[in-house]
């Protein structure tokens, strides 16, 4: 059933919606646990310095993704995996590119349709991506999306990875945001984890769970650890060549107020062509 604010609240516009909030909607929409529209109705506009509704832990994923973007990538037609709400979709657009955003989840594709009329998204059932042309794209650019994927051994991620690499033409790059195994065990300005000591003991493959303290809501999300080894081997699997690997870390000049990102790398970004 629909849970409705006691009171009118102001919609957000596309920009205004944060990653936060784009993590917990994956999460919670995907397990269906969540009221979308209530997640993402809550009027808290959060802007970085050079991409509105990117802050914080957050800021790193996104910050240093133009030059890795402009050193690799040739062309503009690019598919944005497990677009969520369309953060990525927007970026990316706000890069130039001509991108399609496509998700498992109906409530979210609905969603980001509502928020952004002129973008191009795709429902993609059981993540089938049949719809799509083979060779088409220079680009698929996947933005925490493999931090939700599971399944028995590396099946799930060396299918997926199969099936994204038939879309990328002969130069096509595939480009992945994913959080390393750290984020779990430490302290972050967009992140908490002292809560769940557990997670110091987790392998690839395991779940862990992670607080969102950008957010509102303080229930943990609960994703899954993949080692940079076993992203390795299942990148061999999937017949994919490792182009580049970039951890960004935090800047002192940078506008937050950062708690490991100084010297802790939370996210791994993955740049990859076909063998």
């Amino acid at each position: 059933m629909e849970r409705r604010a006691s009171s009118p609240v102001p919609q957000k516009s596309p920009a205004d919606v944060t990653d936060a909030e784009v993590r917990c909607a994956v999460y919670f929409g995907r397990k269906g646990t969540r009221d979308l529209h209530q997640l993402l109705r809550r009027q808290r506009p959060r802007r970085s310095l050079r991409h509105p509704g990117v802050q914080n832990t957050y800021h790193l994923a996104y910050r240093d993704i133009p030059a890795i973007l402009s050193e690799h990538v040739r062309g503009r037609k690019s598919l944005d995996f497990g677009c969520g709400t369309g953060r990525s979709t927007r970026f990316l657009r706000q890069l130039g590119f001509e991108v399609t955003g496509v998700d498992i989840a109906e409530d979210m594709i609905r969603k980001t349709r509502e928020l952004d009329p002129a973008g191009d998204y795709r429902l993609t059932p059981g993540d089938d991506l049949s719809q799509f042309p083979p060779a088409a794209y220079d680009l698929v650019f996947a933005a925490f999306t493999f931090d939700n994927i599971g399944g028995k051994n590396n099946d799930n991620k060396v299918r997926i990875l199969r099936d994204l690499a038939r879309l990328l033409n002969r130069d096509g790059k595939l480009v992945l945001i994913v959080s390393r195994p750290e984020i779990y065990t430490h302290e972050w300005a967009s992140f908490s984890t002292k809560d769940f000591p557990e997670n110091q003991a987790a392998k690839s493959g395991d779940k862990v769970r992670i607080i969102v303290t950008d957010h509102a809501d303080p229930r943990p999300v609960e994703d899954i650890l993949w080692t940079d080894e076993s992203y390795r081997e299942v990148f061999k699997e999937a017949r994919l060549r490792l182009l580049g690997k970039y951890e960004p870390l935090a800047r002192g000049d940078e506008p937050y107020g950062w708690g490991s990102e100084r010297t802790i790398a939370p996210w791994a970004i993955y740049v990859l062509n076909v063998v």
